[in-house]
Formats: C-alpha cells, sequence, structure tokens
C-alpha cells in the first residue's frame, strides 16, 4: 500500500509539472504573438541603427522576442534612474538581436537588469601573493552568472548610436550567453561536438593573435579588452559582428562566418545604417 500511494503521489505530481509547462508554453506562445505596437517600432527606427538595417524576417523575429524579453525580465533603476518603455525597449531589442536567429525564445540564466544613470563603481579584488588588494572601478556594465545584468544608461546610448564595435548592450548579454555552460570561458552552449572542435581551433588562433597583437602594441580591428580572457574575447567579438560585420568578414573571414553560424545571422549582408 506505500508503494501504490507513493505511486500515486509521483504521477500527480508529473501531471502538475506537464500541465505547468503546457500553461508557460501557451502564455510565452500568446505573448510573442502580440501586434508590435507602431510606437515601438518608430523608436527604434530612429533610436537603435541595428534595428534600422535588420532584414524583415529578422525584424518580425526580434518583435517576438521582445515582446517575451519584455515580459520575462525585471528592469530596475538605480541611483535616481527612472526606467521608462524607451529605456527597456532600447535595450530589449539590442539584447534580443543575439537570438534572433536562434531557437531560444529569450536570453537565458537571468531576470533582473540594473540600470544606473551613467558609470558606476564596481568591487575589484586582486592578489599579491598572499595579500589580497580590494578597490574599485567605474564600469559600463556587468553580468554575472546566474545574476544580474548592470548596465549604465549613457554607455548604453552611446553604444547602440556608434555602431563602431563598442557596444555594452551586445557585451553584456554576450556573457549571459556564455554563461550557459558552467565554465564561462568564451565558448557558449553548442549543438554538437564538431562544433565544439572548430570553435575551438578558430578562437583558440584569433584569441592568440590578438593577444600577441595588444602586447605589440598594434592597431586591431577588436577592442585590446578582448585580450583580457577568453570570455572578454566572446563579448568583444560578438560586438564586432554585429557593428562592424563587413570588416569583419573581410579582415577575419574563418571567425565571421563561425559566428554567423551560431547566432543564425549574416549582418555583413544587410544594408547599412543611418547614424
Amino acid at each position: 500500500m506505500p508503494l501504490l500511494i507513493l505511486g500515486m503521489i509521483l504521477v500527480a505530481a508529473l501531471v502538475v509539472w506537464v500541465v505547468l509547462r503546457w500553461r508557460r508554453h501557451a502564455h510565452r506562445a500568446a505573448v510573442m504573438t502580440r501586434p508590435f505596437p507602431t510606437e515601438w517600432i518608430a523608436w527604434l527606427e530612429y533610436e537603435v541603427p541595428l534595428y534600422q538595417s535588420a532584414p524583415h524576417v529578422v525584424r518580425e523575429a526580434l518583435h517576438r522576442k521582445i515582446h517575451l524579453f519584455l515580459e520575462e525580465k525585471r528592469f530596475v533603476g538605480c541611483n535616481g534612474f527612472e526606467v521608462n518603455d524607451r529605456a527597456r525597449l532600447i535595450i530589449a531589442a539590442q539584447a534580443c538581436l543575439l537570438v534572433a536567429g536562434r531557437p531560444e525564445l529569450t536570453l537565458p540564466g537571468f531576470t533582473t537588469i540594473l540600470i544606473y544613470p551613467d558609470a558606476f563603481m564596481a568591487e575589484t579584488r586582486e592578489f599579491d601573493g598572499m595579500v589580497e588588494h580590494v578597490g574599485y572601478e567605474a564600469r559600463g556594465g556587468e553580468a554575472w552568472e546566474r545574476g544580474p545584468v548592470v548596465l549604465s544608461w549613457q554607455d548604453v546610448i552611446d553604444g547602440t548610436r556608434s555602431l563602431d564595435g563598442d557596444n555594452v548592450v551586445l557585451h553584456e548579454f554576450a556573457h549571459q550567453l556564455d554563461h550557459e555552460n558552467p565554465d564561462s570561458d568564451g565558448v557558449p552552449r553548442l549543438a554538437s561536438a564538431a562544433q565544439y572542435r572548430r570553435w575551438a581551433q578558430v578562437f583558440s588562433a584569433e584569441y592568440g593573435a590578438l593577444e600577441k597583437a595588444v602586447a605589440q602594441g598594434e592597431d586591431t580591428l577588436f577592442d585590446p579588452y578582448g585580450a583580457e580572457a577568453p570570455a572578454e574575447f566572446f563579448a568583444v567579438v560578438t560586438e564586432t559582428f554585429f557593428e562592424l560585420p563587413g570588416r569583419l568578414r573581410r579582415d577575419h573571414p574563418e571567425l565571421y562566418h563561425l559566428l554567423a553560424g551560431y547566432f543564425g545571422l549574416d549582418p555583413a549582408s544587410w544594408p547599412p545604417a543611418s547614424q
């Protein structure tokens, strides 16, 4: 009899889980099919050059995923910043560009986005032998594994408009994709062993070349910050892929095609955006 009761409890729990999962799936599907407000389209066309240049099919995917992103992510203003629809939409549109061509419905692993009006102070820790040095530095963004994404609004606006390969939204949300793998080492979740091998081959060569160029003081297409660690390299080349795709395809074709396959997008073929 106890085994029968235990079995009934497990079956009931399974039924509840299935029902809740189905309800969540149905709710998400309903959210993504909501009409995209014409006012939002006007804002994005004016404010976000990457949205301007995106083909119609990419825009349609963005609209669906922006709806879900805004439904499931929480925006919190810090140090007096007042979150409004414009700020939420500008951030959501660029974050969702990372999954517009991918099967993920939205970016995983976090629920909260903290927005400061300007650069914020972040604690730093360095070790000198057995001695730990604690300090602070100004930052434009941070991304914590299973934690919040932190953004400076001024850096968001500057990066959105510039199209120079420096975009804090793309950078920090690329880290969230990287966090899908436990090591957070510049290798996001891929579909097969062959893809992991190819990723390691191309990224190792490109990362090593950037480290060497930065050490020698040479100019590079990539932000030198990408040489700090493989995780930063992935975030930096993601910025470059979306904002300077033509130059990336010309100068680093293997890396470009690897990223195009991963993101499911070909931004080098998009028409240029006005700034």
